[in-house]
């Protein structure tokens, strides 16, 4: 296998977590997770080289898809948290602007 091929099944793996992500399978995203995972060890494995313009290309892909995989991850985190404080009549942490101007 090389570099390129690895990158390749990092991204697939990637668009496959952000499926997952999107539709909430727990099962899917641990399967894509695994499969990004086993694809980054064997690009690390194949070793650090000078990467040319492809190599570069595939890797910057591979940093964006993984930005949305997270940004995914914080909304469902956001969301869970402002969820949880409504049921519980903690509205502390929620944002209202022009307070913090106040406390400047």
């Amino acid at each position: 296998m090389t570099r390129r091929d690895a990158l390749i099944d990092v991204i697939d793996a990637l668009h496959a977590e952000i499926t997952a992500l999107k539709t909430n399978d727990v099962a899917s995203l641990e399967r894509a997770t695994t499969m990004k995972l086993a694809a980054i060890a064997t690009v690390a494995a194949l070793g650090q080289g000078p990467a040319g313009p492809e190599l570069r290309e595939l890797a910057e892909e591979a940093n964006r898809l993984n930005e949305t995989c997270r940004i995914y991850v914080n909304l469902m985190a956001a969301n869970v948290r402002r969820r949880l404080q409504m049921l519980t009549g903690d509205h502390a942490g929620n944002y209202r602007p022009g307070i913090a101007a106040a406390y400047a």
